[in-house]
């Protein structure tokens, strides 16, 4: 929690993001916080009252937030935020709530959001997990996207990846029906335990059938991860899943082909 008034009476910024002590043993990420430039502190300074979303650990209204009712779409662990910022510039008709727990990158992206002047992102700087289970209700997403999450390459680590069953069915959870779940790796093991955890997941269909993926969408940029990815010789698998009732689930597999943003 961040101290919500400074000394002269104006909103402080955020604090840089620490785990608390106790809520989860294991996670997906370990805080490299890397260089923060003074431009990035003071996007955090003179950019957050707009572009940011202080953690309360209670339910939010997300329509309150944006001033309207659309479309919401969350990306988790957004990086540099270079993704994030082409679909919001590319589809404005929908809000967009960033995860991401590294300062610099949530700093670059608030200096971005300003120079797009996109007042229908928000920023999170805290943990994805904590932000979902406590501030996001149930069934108010339409579409969540995870690219190129840390993939933990090392066997020990993998507990470690964020896609796991537990956290697969609260992603379940918080997607309306019809919405959907876009992920995006370039490690070939990742992509198999993504298809072993998704699914076998109630409440999600592969768009592509069982331990399929799909060409890389409009909606997703090419993003310097996949780039790299490619360079060191790397394949890109992008899983495409729908949120259906469960009792549908056998007959999804007459799904419709990939089209645009679905709205």
């Amino acid at each position: 929690m961040t101290d919500p008034f400074s000394s002269d009476g104006a909103k402080a910024p955020p604090k840089p993001y620490t785990p608390g002590d106790g809520r989860r043993e294991i996670r997906s990420f370990v805080l490299r916080q890397g260089r923060f430039t003074p431009a990035q502190q003071r996007a955090f300074e003179d950019r957050w009252p707009r572009f940011g979303l202080d953690y309360t650990g209670t339910p939010r209204d997300l329509d309150a937030v944006f001033g309207r009712t659309a479309p919401k779409v969350l990306e988790i662990g957004f990086g540099n935020g270079e993704a994030l910022r082409f679909a919001a510039r590319q589809d404005p008709s929908r809000d967009y709530i960033g995860l991401e727990v590294h300062a610099p990158g949530v700093g670059r992206l608030l200096n971005a959001l300003a120079d797009d002047d996109s007042g229908h992102v928000r920023l999170y700087h805290h943990d994805a997990v904590e932000v979902l289970q406590n501030e996001i209700a149930d069934g108010s997403l339409d579409e969540v996207r995870i690219y190129f999450p840390d993939p933990w390459h090392k066997k020990r680590h993998n507990k470690r990846r964020l896609v796991q069953p537990e956290f697969a069915a609260l992603l379940v959870r918080k997607l309306r029906p019809g919405g959907r779940l876009h992920a995006a790796t370039d490690w070939r093991d990742y992509a198999e335990q993504m298809w072993d955890v998704l699914d076998a997941t109630p409440g999600l269909a592969n768009r592509a059938g069982p331990r399929g993926h799909v060409p890389r969408p409009d909606w997703r940029p090419e993003t310097h991860f996949q780039r790299r990815g490619e360079k060191l010789g790397h394949g890109v698998w992008d899983l495409l899943y729908d949120r259906i009732e469960r009792d549908r689930i056998e007959d999804h597999a007459g799904a419709p082909a990939l089209d645009s943003p679905a709205r």
